[in-house]
C-alpha cells in the first residue's frame, strides 16, 4: 500500500522536510568529495586505463580484419580472372574443333569429316574430348569414341540449332556407365541448299573445367564453377567434392556490369558465406563463379585477433584485481568510519516502523492510523471532498482459536490482511487496530455507491474459504461504515460512529455491512445499557423464568415444559430474549447466565414433585458459547448433585445449525451429556438442512420442528411436504417428534394426522411464570 511508503510515514508524522532543492555548487562539491575517496578514485582510473586498453586492441584487430578482409576480396578476383582466361581458353578451342568439323561437312562435302581431321592431327585428345557428327535424324554418323551412341536430348538440341548458329553448351548430365558429370558443346552443320543437315558435338568430362582448383588458395570451403546463362550450374567443385545440374539465381550472381568485384555473400547453395566473384566469358552462354570462405580467410586474423584478446584480458584482470584489492582496502577503511552511524540509523528506522506498524500483518497500527485519518480530514476539509472510514470485525474467531490454536488465528489473520490489500485501490488505507478488528479509510470519494461496493467485495473475499492447519475453514465478517462529514468532522467521531455501525452489522445476523444512522446511534445507546444492565442482573435477582406446556398429540395431557428466560428491567422493563440474548452471548457473559438458569430449573422441578405432582421433562435451551464451554459438564453434575435432580428429567435443547458448524467437536460433548443421562433434543430442526446419516451419529432423544415450517403448515404445501418428510424421520430413528409455534386448529390438526408426538405453542398455553403453571400442573393431577 502506498501508505507503507517512507514518504508517506514522514508525512504522516508531520516530518519537515526540505522542500527546496540542493544549490549546483553543493551538489557539485558532494560529488567532488565523494570522486576523491580513493575507494572511488582508484576504480575510475582502472575503467580509464581499460578503455584505453581495449580500444586499443579492438582498433588493432579491426585494422587487421580490413585488410585480411581486402586481400581475400583481391585474391578472389585474380583467380577469377585467371580461371576465365583459362576457361575462355578452353571453351575456344572447343568452338574452333567445331568449326573445323563444320567446315570440313559443308566446305568439302565429307559426310564423315572426323577421320580427316584425326589423320591431319586437328582434333583434341581423345582421352579428354570426344568428338562426333550427327545427322538431321539425330542419328550418330561418326565419333571418335568407340561405342558411342546417340543421346535423348539430341532431337531437343536439333531443335534450338535449327534456328541458332552459335554455340550451345548443354545441361550437365552422368554418365551411366562411368557416373561422371559431363558436358557437351554443339554446333549446326548445314546442308547444301543451306537447311540443317545436322550438328556437330564435343562430350568433355564437367571435371576438365574444375581441374585448375587449387586447395592452397581456395581452400577447402573455396568454390570453383562454371555457371550456364540460364542460371544452372554446369560444373561446382568444393575441396574434393563435384557437383553440377543445381540451378541458381544467375542475375543476382553475376553482375551485368564490366566492373567486377568480389562480394561478400552467403552462398545458398551450401550456406557458406564466400568472398564470391563472378565474370561471364565473352560471347560464351557461360560464365565463372570463384569463391573463397570468409572463414577460412579469416583463420589467421581471428587466431591473431583470439592472441590479442587473451592478452588484452589477461592485462585487465591483473588491473582490475590490483584496482579491487586497493579499492576494497579503502573502502573497508571508510566503511569502518561510518558502520557506527550507519547501525543507529538502522535501529531507529526499525523502532520508527515498530512504532507505526502492527507487527503480525505489517499493517499500520492505531497510531499510524489516527495521524493518516487526522492528515485526510484536513485535506477533505480543505478540497471540501468525502470520505469513508470502515471498521471491520471477523465473525466467530475465538472459534478458530479455541479449536486451532493462536498459531492458526495468526495465520487468518495474515490472510485477511492480504485478502484487504487486494480488495482496495492504491490510494485506500488499511490498518488493523488490534485482535481481529480492521479499520478501512476510502479518501477521495466521488460516490458513496463505491463505498457499498468495496464493502461488498471485502465480505466476498472473506467469506471465501481459508486453509489453516490442512483444513478448511470459513469465517465471515461484519462492517460499520461512517461517511465523512456526513457522520462526523473528527478522528474520534469517525471511528466511534463506524464502530457503533459494525454492531449493529453483526446484530443484523453478520456478514453483512451496515451505514451510521442517528437510529444507529440510539440502538448502541441501547446495547450498551442492555449490556450494563446485563452484567448487575444476577446479582439484583432480575431474571425470571417462565414455563410452557408441551403436550402429548393424542390425549392432550402435558408431557413436559420448556423453561424460558426472561429478564425484568428495573428501568426499561420487562426486555425480551431476542434483545439480550445476542448481547449475553457476545460477551460471555450468558455462560453464568445459563448456570443460573439450569439450577433454577431443576429447583423448581424437584420442588414440584416434592409437592406430589407429577414427574415430568423440564427442557433448558444451551447457546453456543454455552455448548462449547470447557466445564458445561462439570457444572451440569454440579447442579443435579446440589439440586437432586433426576437427570432423566433434564432436557438440553441445541439448535441444529450450531451441531452442524463443527460435527466432530458437537458429536464429543453429546457424546460426554449422554453419559450423565440427560436427555438431548435438537431445536429449530429443519433450517439446517442435515441429512439421516448425520442425525443417526448424534445420541438423541426428541427433534423439535422449527416454528418457521408449522407457520404455514395448513397452507404452503411445501412447508406440509417438510413437516411430514421430518416426522417420518424422527420416527424412523425412535426420537420424539414436538411441534413448536401451535397456534391454531388447523395446525394442531394436521400434526395429529401425521402422528406427530407432541406439540407446543399458544395454541395451548403461553409461557407463564412458575405459580401460574404450578396451578396448570395441579389441575391435571388425578384428585385423591
Amino acid at each position: 500500500m502506498s501508505i507503507q511508503r517512507t514518504s508517506g510515514l514522514r508525512q504522516a508524522r508531520g516530518v519537515a522536510t526540505d522542500a527546496s532543492p540542493r544549490p549546483p555548487a553543493r551538489l557539485f562539491r558532494h560529488g567532488l568529495d565523494r570522486i576523491r575517496e580513493a575507494y572511488v578514485l582508484l576504480p575510475l582510473l582502472a575503467l580509464l586505463l581499460l578503455i584505453a586498453l581495449w580500444s586499443a586492441t579492438l582498433y588493432l584487430i579491426q585494422v587487421e580484419q580490413t585488410r585480411a578482409q581486402r586481400n581475400a576480396a583481391t585474391l578472389s578476383l585474380e583467380i577469377s580472372a585467371t580461371y576465365e582466361a583459362q576457361m575462355l581458353r578452353a571453351v575456344r578451342e572447343i568452338d574452333q574443333t567445331l568449326k573445323l568439323v563444320k567446315y570440313a561437312y559443308e566446305a568439302q562435302g565429307e559426310h564423315n569429316p572426323l577421320t580427316g581431321l584425326r589423320e591431319r592431327a586437328l582434333l583434341p585428345p581423345a582421352l579428354l574430348f570426344d568428338v562426333s557428327v550427327v545427322d538431321a535424324d539425330a542419328q550418330l554418323v561418326a565419333s571418335t569414341r568407340a561405342n558411342d551412341t546417340s543421346h535423348g536430348n539430341d532431337r531437343q538440341e536439333l531443335r534450338t540449332l535449327r534456328h541458332n548458329d552459335t554455340l550451345l553448351v548443354s545441361r550437365p548430365w552422368k554418365d551411366p556407365r562411368t557416373g561422371e558429370w559431363r558436358l557437351r558443346f554443339s554446333r549446326r552443320l548445314d546442308g547444301p541448299q543451306g537447311t540443317l543437315s545436322g550438328m556437330a558435338r564435343v562430350e568433355v568430362d564437367a571435371a576438365y573445367f574444375v581441374s585448375s582448383y587449387d586447395p592452397s588458395k581456395l581452400g577447402v570451403q573455396g568454390v570453383l564453377g562454371l555457371l550456364g546463362t540460364d542460371g544452372v550450374f554446369r560444373v561446382r567443385r568444393t575441396g574434393d567434392t563435384l557437383l553440377a545440374g543445381d540451378t541458381v539465381d544467375y542475375a543476382a550472381l553475376v553482375p551485368d556490369t564490366e566492373d567486377t568485384q568480389a562480394l561478400l555473400l552467403v552462398n545458398h547453395w551450401d550456406g557458406v558465406r564466400r568472398y564470391t566473384s563472378a565474370r561471364q566469358l565473352y560471347d560464351v552462354p557461360l560464365a565463372v563463379i570463384v569463391g573463397l570462405s570468409e572463414e577460412e580467410q579469416l583463420l589467421a586474423v581471428t587466431r591473431q585477433a583470439q592472441v590479442y584478446l587473451h592478452r588484452a584480458t589477461a592485462a585487465s584482470l591483473l588491473l582490475i584485481c590490483l584496482a579491487g584489492l586497493l579499492s576494497r582496502m579503502s573502502w573497508q577503511l571508510a566503511q569502518s568510519r561510518l558502520q557506527a552511524a550507519e547501525a543507529k540509523v538502522a535501529y531507529a528506522e526499525r523502532v520508527e516502523y515498530l512504532a507505526y506498524h502492527d507487527g503480525l500483518t505489517a499493517l499500520p497500527n492505531r497510531s499510524l492510523f489516527s495521524k493518516l485519518l487526522v492528515q485526510n480530514i484536513r485535506e477533505a476539509s480543505r478540497y471540501r471532498r468525502q470520505m469513508a472510514v470502515l471498521f471491520l470485525d471477523l465473525d466467530r474467531f475465538k472459534l478458530i482459536n479455541d479449536t486451532l490454536g493462536h498459531d492458526a488465528g495468526d495465520q487468518l489473520l495474515q490472510e485477511v490482511a492480504h485478502r484487504l490489500k487486494t480488495c482496495l485501490r492504491e490510494s485506500d488505507i488499511v490498518a488493523r487496530l488490534g485482535g481481529d478488528e480492521f479499520v478501512i479509510l476510502l479518501p477521495q470519494l466521488s460516490d458513496e455507491q463505491y463505498v457499498g461496493a468495496t464493502a461488498q467485495k471485502i465480505l466476498g473475499a472473506i467469506a471465501r474459504p481459508f486453509n489453516l492447519q490442512g483444513q478448511e475453514f470459513r469465517v465471515t465478517a461484519s462492517i460499520g461504515i461512517s461517511l465523512y462529514d456526513r457522520d462526523g468532522q473528527d478522528e474520534q467521531t469517525l471511528k466511534k460512529n463506524a464502530d457503533i455501525a459494525m454492531y449493529q452489522a453483526k446484530q443484523q445476523g453478520k456478514n453483512t455491512f451496515q451505514f451510521y444512522s442517528e437510529r444507529l446511534n440510539a440502538e448502541s445507546l441501547e446495547r450498551q445499557t442492555l449490556e450494563l444492565g446485563l452484567r448487575h442482573a444476577l446479582e439484583r435477582d432480575e431474571f425470571r423464568l417462565h414455563y410452557q406446556a408441551k403436550r402429548d398429540i393424542r390425549s392432550g395431557q402435558i408431557t413436559g415444559m420448556e423453561a424460558l428466560l426472561r429478564w425484568e428491567h428495573p428501568d426499561l422493563g420487562l426486555v425480551a430474549p431476542m434483545q439480550f440474548i445476542p448481547v449475553a452471548e457476545e460477551t460471555g457473559l450468558i455462560v453464568s447466565i445459563g448456570q443460573w438458569v439450569l439450577r433454577t430449573a431443576c429447583l423448581q422441578n424437584v420442588a414440584w414433585q416434592q409437592q406430589g405432582l407429577a414427574r415430568l421433562c423440564v427442557a433448558v435451551n444451551l447457546t453456543a458459547r454455552q455448548f462449547f464451554d470447557d466445564a458445561l459438564l462439570s457444572d451440569l453434575v454440579t447442579v443435579l448433585t446440589e439440586t437432586g435432580m433426576d437427570a432423566n428429567l433434564l432436557e438440553l435443547e441445541i439448535a441444529e445449525s450450531l451441531l452442524m458448524q463443527d460435527v466432530k467437536a458437537a458429536l464429543q460433548v453429546l457424546t460426554g451429556l449422554k453419559q450423565l443421562n440427560v436427555r438431548i433434543a435438537i431445536d429449530d430442526f429443519g433450517v439446517g438442512y442435515s441429512s439421516l446419516s448425520a442425525l443417526q451419529q448424534f445420541p438423541l432423544d426428541a427433534i423439535k420442528i422449527d416454528r418457521s415450517f408449522i407457520r404455514d403448515v395448513a397452507r404452503v404445501s411445501e412447508d406440509r411436504a417438510l413437516t411430514e418428510a421430518i416426522i417420518t424421520m424422527g420416527r424412523s430413528l425412535s426420537l420424539t417428534v414436538v411441534a413448536q409455534g401451535v397456534e391454531t386448529k388447523e395446525q394442531a390438526d394436521f400434526l395429529r394426522d401425521n402422528a406427530c408426538d407432541e406439540f407446543q405453542g399458544f395454541y395451548f398455553n403461553k409461557p407463564m411464570p412458575a405459580d401460574q403453571f404450578q396451578a396448570l400442573l395441579q389441575a391435571q393431577a388425578p384428585h385423591p
